[in-house]
């Protein structure tokens, strides 16, 4: 069992990707490492990434640096799980630069809107520290979330009138909306 990943073994696994990769790439982070590297939890059970362009080189990476640097590593999103917001790449903050690999955390607007979804009490925490710490305005996640609407019906697992009412929910526990 590979231990769990605090920001050290993150930003390791990241440098290690940038140093064997020969292309040019973007990664995004999502979910616990996005929390880690922002400091409001000290690990996280696996490095949550999507990488973009997909490329079966990079990906054959993945295996042999799980075991150097012993992280779980999962090719997760959001846009897996909910409508892909327009505008998602502009609003994914940039992180650092290793090697040939761009590293970003995915769209924190996204993130928040994938955790109210899943409505997990962890993730659901996760969603307020992005708004206390002023990364997500949720008066904008409201109007994003209306962006995503009409698109939800490709995602039949989502109950689109009981997602709508969790989200409105969040929104007026924040404070605003």
């Amino acid at each position: 069992m590979r231990a769990l990943a605090d920001a050290a073994r993150v930003r390791r696994f990241l440098r290690e990707l940038g140093a064997k990769s020969r292309q040019e790439i973007r990664v995004y982070l999502t979910g616990g490492a996005t929390a880690v590297l922002y400091g409001w939890r000290p690990t996280t059970l696996d490095l949550d990434i999507k990488i973009i362009p997909d490329s079966d080189a990079v990906l054959q990476l993945i295996p042999e640096l799980k075991e150097s640097v012993q992280i779980n590593v999962e090719l997760a999103s959001p846009d897996q799980f909910i409508p892909e917001l327009p505008g998602w790449q502009e609003r994914s903050p940039f992180v650092e630069r290793e090697g040939k690999v761009s590293v970003h955390h995915y769209d924190l607007y996204a993130q928040a809107l994938a955790k109210i979804e899943r409505g997990h009490a962890r993730d659901l925490g996760d969603a307020g520290e992005m708004v206390r710490r002023g990364l997500v305005d949720p008066a904008e996640l409201l109007r994003l979330f209306g962006e995503i609407e009409p698109e939800l019906f490709r995602y039949p697992a989502i109950d689109a009138p009981s997602f709508r009412r969790r989200v409105e929910s969040f929104v007026t526990r924040q404070g605003s909306g």
